[in-house]
């Protein structure tokens, strides 16, 4: 509750946070946009691979050009401004920088900006959440030995899951589940750049005029974004996937309470302690009332009859047993909230959340029948989908992680539904993203 009261001793200290962003895209620009308006905080880079894209993202969200003009890091940091480049790890290694945001969304380029970030000794933001769920326990532990902080996104819904589940362990309740809401149905596994559009609600000509990405979207509808979610928060806070995955139980705000307990009292849970999305949508297309599309929950358990009792006189939504309850938010504001993670790094030494072990993992599964020789195109595209499994499982399986399933060519014929494995693709074994993957299998424990 301090944060915004450290930032203006900061500022009036002459100290701000000096914060450098990789990655001008939708996430960046939203914190770009806050970022001109929170005390205490210099922007004082951004490096993107393409110059002018970042700079008409700045001047989109409204910095005026004079601010984003410095010629070197150096000289951002004397005037003030912001300095634009496309080398990632020249920002990463500037002396000027004390925070840097990863918003690239590449797996391979977060494991190397966060060993960048290791080397130098600069805290690090993961809004790329892709990059966590391939190596996150890893990288937590080299930031952990490198004395940075490592953190998850605030604003990004993972994050957001973990700071309720901390809410309710603080204040003594066992947390039974936690999670979040999107649309699923199962068909939307085989779902394709050409075929998101129809069941995202949008004409695939608007999303075009929009600027839409059609294989970012499909993430999000294909189940693959879920699963890479789940897989952090369970990573995070020691919650763990159900053996099968994620179920997506229709629901909304007012049954959380209901579904999202255990089996053996009427719910839906594998067990207690689990990550769970939920949809909007029933399972033959009905929206769901009160749905919780764009929010996250925690439901928790009321232990005894006192704790149960207080639950009903302040009007808390239960099941009919009166033990479980949830609470929930309903939105969540992507990188406009950023600033919270870079306050809490910067000013606390503390994440909003991060890997504390190896629990869940996101695996590549068919779409369709791949024959030998195609080539996989990754998250969001016209062959793979990510699936959560038990890092247990997935490790045993030998089952090839979702962020390494890209541009990668296929040994055998794979038939549609099944789980790929390392075997099954050929993969450059010199490549660093697949080195510090194949070092997390041999050495952090599931």
């Amino acid at each position: 509750m301090n944060l915004h009261r450290m930032l203006l001793e900061r500022q009036a200290e002459g100290r701000p946070l000096r914060v450098g962003l990789i990655g001008a895209g939708k996430f960046g620009s939203m914190y770009l946009a806050q970022a001109l308006r929170t005390p205490g905080i210099h922007l004082v880079g951004v490096a993107d691979l393409s110059v002018p894209r970042a700079r008409k993202a700045l001047r989109l969200v409204g910095w005026p050009a004079a601010r984003i003009a410095a010629k070197s890091f150096d000289e951002a940091a004397r005037k003030g401004s912001a300095h634009l480049c496309e080398d990632a790890q020249a920002l990463i290694a500037s002396p000027q920088v004390d925070i840097v945001i990863d918003a690239t969304g590449h797996p391979a380029s977060g494991i190397s900006h966060v060993l960048g970030c290791c080397t130098h000794g600069k805290h690090i933001v993961m809004v790329n959440v892709e990059a966590d769920a391939l190596a996150g326990p890893l990288l937590a532990q080299r930031a952990a030995e490198a004395g940075i902080v490592y953190s998850l996104a605030y604003g990004d819904q993972p994050a957001l899951i973990c700071e309720m589940v901390d809410w309710a362990r603080a204040a003594g309740f066992p947390v039974v589940a936690a999670g979040k809401g999107t649309k699923y149905l199962p068909a939307y596994h085989q779902l394709t750049p050409d075929t998101v559009w129809e069941h995202y609600g949008i004409s695939a000509e608007d999303a075009k005029i929009g600027g839409m990405n059609a294989k970012m979207f499909n993430s999000f509808m294909d189940g693959t974004k879920s699963a890479i979610e789940m897989a952090a928060v369970a990573n995070a806070t020691g919650l763990t996937p159900a053996p099968d995955g994620l179920e997506f139980p229709p629901c909304g705000v007012d049954d959380l309470a209901h579904v999202l307990r255990p089996r053996e009292a009427g719910g839906h849970l594998h067990h207690h302690g689990q990550v769970e999305v939920i949809s909007s949508v029933e399972r033959d297309g009905r929206a769901v009332p009160r749905d919780l599309r764009f929010g996250m929950f925690v439901t928790i358990e009321g232990e005894t009859d006192y704790v149960r009792r207080c639950f009903h006189e302040y009007g808390m939504t239960t099941d009919a047993s009166g033990r479980y309850s949830s609470m929930y938010k309903p939105f969540h504001l992507i990188g406009l909230e950023l600033g919270i993670s870079v306050a809490s790094a910067g000013l606390r030494r503390e994440a909003t959340g991060a890997a504390t072990g190896w629990r869940g993992d996101v695996v590549a599964t068919s779409k369709r029948a791949i024959k030998a020789g195609e080539v996989l195109d990754g998250e969001g595209g016209y062959l793979v989908y990510g699936q959560l499994m038990p890092a247990a499982d997935s490790l045993a399986a030998g089952a090839l992680p979702l962020g390494l399933a890209h541009g990668v060519r296929v040994r055998r014929a794979v038939g549609a539904g099944e789980v790929l494995c390392w075997s099954d693709v050929s993969v450059d074994a010199r490549d660093d993203a697949v080195k510090f993957r194949r070092l997390m299998e041999r050495t952090v424990p599931v």
